[in-house]
């Protein structure tokens, strides 16, 4: 059985079995809510559609912006063979028999299959290469579904080999309108029944759902059916009876996929660009999403020492003592402690130049500045390290005024070479007086060291 197949107990009449989410699906564009910029009017996917052309596309978005209702769409308007599967529940030996029925079908009539594969990134990439010789010869006409970046996670000749539409998730006013088509729907939604639903608090079922049409609608459904009717045989939903069905919204997030990876993008940038706020936000999000606190505190200590760095000594040492600190009490205790380090670095004076100081001085290692220790600042350990020359003409730094002598450190071919070069932000500033300071004693005394 088919990913879209009906077995007759499962339809989409009142009362039917089927959730409130899959009764609502629309069956044609005009009833499709959001993704205008891929299906709206005069788009080419739009035209690929209703024309019956489509080709091979990757459907990519989050959870319940409409990636199955669209390849449903197509399934109703197709002329082709059509051939859905879900790459949680369906294996790729049983996708490979389709893809050889199709090869004998258009031997045979001439007409395509349309292979929809939901969840298609859970193929890995040497099974999707089962699919290239039929996408190639045009044998099917693949439609994947994946919540996943396909750069990442789809394979790049398949990729090659379709195009791409980036899904958003569906606006609140796209939820809302929703939302009121279920509650008016006496066929499929929950219109058959005498329900008030106040549109504040279908407002507050939007904004919760975090653009997901299907949690949305399954909200509205299971705060519908736990609500009492009153005498005369009206559903009257309150703000408890709501609140009671809500509880918390589950915040969309894969600590192993691209959302994890564009919070901590936003939690790292907000903290470079000195904004304490979004800084607090988007750790308040990853934390309540389930992210492991250790990993936001190691991000916190990079951060610290890579974009505040001697700028302000201090943010290091915070971000270790948070560490600390959530690794001793762990949550929720731990929470004000990253937030404390957080947002410390968000304010403290931003420098890069250690950063760039470390990347520059391995970068001259790795283009083979790797010159002998110059012999004067070896140790002398031993009587023939002595007669080697190892140490000879060395100055103990301590001896000399200020304790700094014009000895040179560096290899030859370095001599000169400035990799720190700190800011004139926050205690950088006094660190580049101190450099320019030795510099300056370092040259004066170069030529006179007895």
């Amino acid at each position: 059985m088919g990913l879209f197949d009906s077995d007759g107990d499962n339809d989409s009449r009142p009362g039917g079995p089927a959730p409130l989410a899959e009764r609502m699906r629309p069956s044609d564009l005009d009833g499709f809510l959001g993704q205008r910029r891929v299906v709206g009017p005069g788009t080419a996917l739009r035209q690929a559609i209703e024309s019956d052309q489509v080709r091979s596309v990757i459907l990519w978005g989050p959870p319940g912006c409409g990636k199955t209702t669209l390849a449903r769409i197509v399934a109703s308007r197709t002329r082709a063979h059509f051939v859905p599967f879900s790459a949680v529940v369906s294996g790729i030996k049983e996708v490979r028999t389709v893809m050889e029925r199709a090869a004998r079908q258009r031997r045979a009539d001439g007409r395509r299959t349309i292979l929809f594969i939901d969840e298609i990134h859970r193929f890995n990439k040497a099974q999707q290469d089962a699919f290239l010789p039929y996408v190639e010869d045009g044998t099917i006409i693949l439609i994947g579904a994946t919540t996943e970046n396909p750069s990442f996670e789809i394979n790049s000749p398949l990729l090659s080999r379709s195009r791409v539409y980036r899904l958003e998730r569906l606006s609140e006013d796209d939820l809302l309108a929703l939302l009121e088509r279920a509650l008016q729907d006496a066929d499929l939604g929950e219109g058959d029944a005498p329900v008030e639903f106040p549109k504040e608090l279908l407002k507050v079922v939007a904004a919760q759902s975090q653009g997901d049409a299907r949690a949305a609608l399954n909200v509205l459904e299971f705060t519908v059916a736990m609500a009492h009717a009153d005498d005369d045989g009206t559903i009257r939903i309150t703000r408890a009876s709501l609140e009671d069905s809500l509880q918390k919204s589950a915040l969309y997030y894969d600590r192993a996929g691209e959302e994890h990876f564009n919070l901590i993008s936003a939690l790292h940038k907000s903290m470079r660009n000195s904004d304490a706020d979004a800084t607090l936000y988007w750790l308040a999000r990853m934390i309540e999403s389930g992210e492991d606190p250790m990993y936001l505190a190691r991000r916190i200590v990079r951060f610290a020492s890579e974009d505040v760095g001697l700028a302000d000594p201090r943010a290091l040492q915070l971000a270790h003592s948070a560490t600390e600190a959530v690794r001793f009490i762990g949550l929720p205790e731990g929470e004000l402690a990253l937030a404390e380090a957080a947002v410390y670095c968000a304010l403290a004076p931003k420098s890069n130049a250690l950063y760039k100081a470390w990347r520059e001085a391995k970068r001259a290692i790795a283009e083979g500045a790797t010159d002998p220790v110059p012999l004067t600042i070896r140790n002398a350990a031993t009587d023939l390290m002595k007669r080697e020359g190892y140490g000879k003409g060395y100055r103990y730094a301590h001896d000399h005024p200020d304790a700094v002598t014009g000895l040179e450190c560096l290899p030859e071919r370095l001599q000169g070479k400035r990799f720190y070069d700190p800011s004139d932000r926050g205690f950088e500033k006094t660190l580049r007086q101190r450099i320019e300071h030795w510099l300056e004693a370092r040259r004066r005394l170069k030529n006179r060291d007895p």
